[in-house]
C-alpha cells in the first residue's frame, strides 16, 4: 500500500482543516516545499496536494506551489482543488503533477471529466469521491450532492476510472480512525478499483489494516503534523514493504 502524505495549501501555506471546514484552519508550516523535502529525506515517493484557495474559487490557484515542489524534489503528485477547465488541467500537468484529482467536476460536469479520462488516460485522472453518509459531497465539501457513492463510483469505472480517493468527511482531520467499514464496502462492491483511503488516520496501527482491506494507498495528513505517526515509522514501513 502507497503512503501519501497530504499538504492542503491556503494562501501559500501548509494547513489542515476538519471536515473540510475553512473556519477551523491550522497553519502547520509557512514552506510547503521545506515539507514536502522533509517527507522525502524519509523515503516518502508521493504526495497529495491540495489547493483549497482553489477547491473555493474553482480554479487553479496555487499551482506555483506545485512546481516549486515538483521542480525540487522527486515526489510523485497527485493535485486536486478547483479543478474546473481545460486550462486548468493544461497548468497542472504543466507544473509538473504526475496525476490530477477531480471531485466537484466529475458531478457537476461529467462530459468533460469522461474526456479528460479519455484525453490523458486513467493513470493519470483520480476519481475523487469524497462523501458524508454515503452521498457526494462537492465544492470543497461547502455543498451535498445526490449522488450515492458507490453507484458514482461504479458509474466512473465503466467509463476507465481505475483510481478513486474516498474521504468520509466526517472522519477528515478529526482523528478518531479510518471509515474501514465503508473501504471494505467499497471494495467489495466496485471490484478492481485502485482505492486511496483518506480521513481519519490517526495512529500507525490502522496502516496495515487498511492494506489488509485492499487499499491501493493511503492519505495522511494531521496525524502527521501533530505527531500521531512519525515519518520514521513511515519510513520503516516503506522499507519493510
Amino acid at each position: 500500500m502507497r503512503i501519501i502524505p497530504a499538504i492542503d495549501i491556503i494562501d501559500g501555506k501548509c494547513v489542515r482543516l476538519s471536515k473540510g471546514d475553512y473556519s477551523t484552519k491550522i497553519i502547520y508550516n509557512e514552506n510547503p516545499l521545506e515539507v514536502a523535502k522533509t517527507f522525502e529525506a524519509h523515503g516518502i515517493e508521493y504526495l497529495h496536494l491540495v489547493d483549497l484557495d482553489g477547491a473555493k474559487s474553482s480554479k487553479i490557484i496555487n499551482y506555483k506551489i506545485l512546481e516549486q515542489i515538483a521542480t525540487q524534489t522527486s515526489l510523485q503528485i497527485d493535485f486536486g482543488g478547483g479543478l474546473k477547465s481545460d486550462e486548468d488541467l493544461r497548468i497542472a500537468f504543466e507544473s509538473g503533477a504526475n496525476q490530477i484529482t477531480g471531485g466537484s467536476i466529475a458531478v457537476k460536469n461529467k462530459e468533460i471529466f469522461q474526456k479528460w479520462i479519455f484525453q490523458y488516460g486513467s493513470g493519470k485522472i483520480i476519481l475523487g469521491a469524497d462523501a458524508k453518509d454515503e452521498k457526494i459531497a462537492v465544492s470543497g465539501w461547502l455543498e451535498n450532492s445526490d449522488e450515492d457513492l458507490i453507484p458514482f463510483i461504479q458509474e466512473y469505472q465503466n467509463k476507465g476510472i481505475q483510481y478513486v480517493i474516498c474521504t468520509d468527511i466526517a472522519k477528515d482531520g478529526m482523528l478518531q480512525g479510518p471509515s474501514f467499514d465503508l473501504y471494505q464496502k467499497i471494495l467489495s462492491e466496485a471490484y478492481d478499483v485502485k482505492l486511496i483511503a483518506s480521513g481519519g488516520i490517526s495512529t500507525f496501527d490502522e496502516l496495515p489494516k487498511l492494506a489488509e482491506l485492499g487499499c491501493e494507498g493511503t492519505i495522511i495528513g494531521k496525524a502527521i503534523y501533530e505527531g500521531r505517526i512519525t515519518l520514521k515509522q513511515l519510513e520503516n514501513y516503506i522499507i519493510r514493504k
